[in-house]
């Protein structure tokens, strides 16, 4: 069993009992959720009291929104975006940018791919309706964070004819999608 759904298969059963009205359950779940939370904001933050801050205002957030929780979903996933939201909203108070490493959440929380996946076929059908040349650019720039001097080079024109045709196929799609955005 991998470490998510080792965690998805502990932590939703004792989920479940809290919202059935188990105070044990209850209790253990917090004192699981304290874990994971104190790892999860340790490695994003060089501050150990605002980490600590954190953890507190998740399990509270957790404890007055457990009754949004959907039993047929992965509990984990609700976790971490609860978890992930709290620490967007530090970073907004502090005014702080910072690169988060997505890779490492994979250890405690549960993934849905299927927005993702959805949204890549989403994403596909819509660069489809573009020439070959500027479909490839955009993805290649705004999907995959390539710089316009490399979308340039594999596409063997210059940049200043790159940023054209990116320009020109986004402003395809907004008047075909937006409805005659000119």
């Amino acid at each position: 069993m991998t470490p998510t759904a080792d965690n998805e298969a502990r932590l939703k059963p004792l989920m479940l009992a809290t919202l059935a009205g188990d105070q044990r359950a209850y209790r253990a779940l917090l004192a699981e959720l304290r874990t994971h939370l104190v790892r999860y904001y340790a490695r994003r933050l060089n501050n150990p009291a605002a980490a600590d801050d954190l953890v507190q205002e998740t399990l509270m957030a957790i404890h007055t929104r457990r009754l949004t929780y959907d039993p047929t979903q992965p509990f984990t996933a609700w976790l971490h975006a609860i978890a992930r939201y709290k620490l967007i909203d530090h970073f907004r108070r502090s005014k702080l940018r910072q690169t988060l490493p997505l890779e490492e959440d994979a250890a405690i929380f549960a993934a849905d791919d299927a927005g993702d996946a959805t949204a890549r076929m989403d994403v596909d059908a819509v660069l489809a309706t573009l020439p070959d040349r500027p479909a490839a650019l955009i993805r290649q720039v705004k999907l995959e964070g390539a710089s316009i001097a490399e979308a340039a080079g594999r596409a063997g024109m210059s940049e200043t004819a790159a940023k054209v045709a990116i320009h020109r196929g986004l402003k395809a799609l907004t008047a075909r999608f937006i409805g005659g955005a000119k």
